[in-house]
């Protein structure tokens, strides 16, 4: 059903400045904040009381108010306005919808699951009011609230179903935001065979290298699936393992799942204030990890100088950590590696890198993403190789015990070093698989 946004803006400021004089008033009277859910609950209240004035205005006016079905309509709209994400919510409740890119209020291009990419209609009624819905989530999303303006035109969020929100302003001619869905709120090894992201063999190596605590670094390119196949390997982690993970924005959401991870922290990096106070960086939150009495950390994804802090905290007896990066093939991981630590604090030479990796690293997996969709296929992502780390010599030695099968799928290529190790935490060895690359 369409809905009237003209109106929800107009109702909405009427609810917010509401719900403003009530927050004012409990200030005034020295009364605690109200909670979060009692917040939403009480302007679900006020919600109910704009639209009883507004069709009683309409009434009054000779003209014939909404009907049911289109004041439900409405109000869900303005809920959405206040707490969630406005026009993007349908989007974000479509089950087949991956990502979405905004160039501008109305440049809005949907990605799907199939590999469709299609123009969406407008978000916003402008770029201000684009700016403006930003505004209200990073004031109302997260662990604490965060500014996006010309003094910070640069912005990552986690949504409240898990989706990552990437914005900027300033930078560009429009505002330009971009949405990773995560449409797998929990996922599981088994749920990545069935979707042929990888086979069974792989999947029972995978879990029995989790159980054996080995350090594992997933890499792969943009949206190629690396969160998600790291959600899969964390949920082979037992549950009376102490977690800590350490996030730029908050998305894996472990500490979410009791039932899984009953002992388990999420470390969030907090951005310095408008005096460049406050602020703590990944590289600090992962030292202060190590404090935290840890059985495994997991750094959602390395981007810079934290790396150097969690090569050492891998090599220091915290086995077990999971951790993601960007690369376009295996073997590139170790020169990304040695880039960011040659650009931390640090400033360790790549010869030093490489030999912190190698002690602290045991495999690297790595994700293919291929989008067949206009050749008359679909997105598929896949495990294109696995790569154990066997020592260092002036470089980081290698071997590929997983390589790309025909299909693309990693299969059986080497003899693992550590395969009595992964024997004794359930996976054995084929017989290597015989396939011409």
């Amino acid at each position: 059903m369409s809905v009237d946004h003209d109106l929800v803006r107009r109702l909405r400021a009427q609810v917010a400045e509401r719900l403003n004089t009530a927050r004012r008033r409990d200030d005034v009277a020295g009364r605690a904040p109200m909670s979060a859910a009692d917040e939403r609950q009480f302007a679900r209240s006020l919600v109910v009381q704009v639209l009883e004035d507004h069709a009683r205005a309409e009434i009054e006016a000779g003209r014939v108010p909404a009907a049911a079905r289109e004041e439900e309509a409405v109000a869900a709209a303005i809920g959405a306005a206040l707490f969630g994400v406005g026009r993007l919510q349908p989007l974000l409740e479509h089950p087949d919808v991956e990502n979405v890119d905004i160039n501008g209020h109305d440049r809005v291009f949907v990605s799907y699951a199939d590999g469709r990419e299609e123009l969406h209609e407008p978000v916003a009624d402008s770029d201000e009011d684009l700016v403006e819905l930003v505004q209200v989530l990073a004031a109302n999303v997260g662990l604490t609230s965060r500014p996006f303006d010309a003094a910070n035109p640069q912005l990552d969020l986690r949504l409240p179903d898990g989706s990552r929100l990437s914005a900027v302003m300033g930078v560009c001619r429009r505002p330009a935001l971009s949405i990773r869905r995560s449409r797998l709120g929990t996922a599981s090894l088994a749920d990545l065979v069935g979707s042929g992201t990888m086979t069974e063999d792989l999947a029972r190596f995978l879990r029995a290298a989790v159980r054996a605590r080995k350090n594992i670094m997933i890499a792969g390119s943009t949206n190629s699936g690396k969160t998600t196949l790291l959600r899969a390997l964390a949920a082979e982690v037992p549950p009376h393992e102490r977690i800590v993970t350490v996030e730029r924005a908050l998305e894996l959401g472990l500490d979410r799942d009791e039932a899984a991870h009953p002992n388990a922290v999420a470390f969030e990096e907090r951005l310095p204030n408008s005096e460049g106070l406050g602020g703590v960086t990944m590289a600090e939150l992962v030292r202060r990890s190590l404090r935290m009495n840890p059985s495994r950390v997991i750094v959602g994804e390395v981007l810079g100088d934290e790396i150097v802090t969690m090569l050492n905290a891998m090599s220091q007896g915290n086995d077990g950590s999971l951790s993601t990066i960007h690369a376009n093939s295996s073997m590139e991981v170790f020169n990304r590696i040695a880039t960011y630590a040659l650009q931390a604090e640090e400033h360790l030479p790549v010869e030093a890198t490489h030999m912190l990796v190698a002690g602290a690293i045991d495999f690297v997996v790595f994700l293919r993403k291929q989008n067949t969709y206009h050749a008359g296929g679909s997105l598929q992502r896949s495990v294109a190789s696995v790569r154990e780390v066997t020592g260092v010599d002036g470089r980081v030695l290698s071997s590929e015990v997983f390589a790309a099968g025909p299909d693309g799928t990693a299969l059986a290529h080497a003899p693992i070093s550590c395969a009595d190790e992964l024997e004794a935490a359930g996976y054995t060895a084929p017989v290597l698989a015989r396939w011409s690359a």
